[in-house]
């Protein structure tokens, strides 16, 4: 395959994998593992999703082979789903952290309504608590969330 532009050697690949070759769309993702990574990092601000986000958008590219439109450039098509993905993994994340803000506000004296002081100093440390949440990364913060 050397000598050939880049675009042609992506067609054959492309058409190999598509016929079942795996290790043709192996080829094709270690070319373009790097490039899908960013793009989901970009998009989750999460080096741990981002990481999901494109190891799920190659899975969901390689079962979706047989749709792709021969001739037609892999790069955008791959974005697009790395995209989806990412933003996928992003909403999840934003309905997680509200899904913890209203368990949080659950969590009282026990049925009695609580005065308004001690509303607002217990909405204080709730907001804190999550800020300081959002620094810390990845698995920790998941296992700081289930406590």
């Amino acid at each position: 395959m050397v000598g050939r532009p880049l675009d042609e050697m992506e067609d054959t690949l492309v058409e190999r994998a598509r016929r079942g070759d795996a290790g043709a769309y192996e080829e094709l993702v270690q070319r373009y593992t790097q490039m899908a990574f960013r793009a989901a990092y970009v998009m989750t601000g999460s080096g741990a999703d981002a990481e999901e986000a494109a190891q799920d958008a190659f899975i969901k590219a390689y079962r979706a082979l047989p749709r792709f439109r021969a001739g037609a450039p892999f790069r955008p098509w791959l974005l697009r789903i790395v995209g989806n993905e990412a933003r996928n993994r992003r909403r999840a994340a934003s309905r997680r952290t509200a899904l913890e803000l209203r368990v949080a506000e659950g969590f009282g004296a026990g049925g009695a309504a609580p005065s308004p002081e001690a509303a607002a100093e217990a909405a204080e440390e709730r907001r804190a608590l999550l800020r300081a949440r959002r620094m810390i990364g990845g698995e920790l913060r998941q296992v700081v969330g289930c406590r």
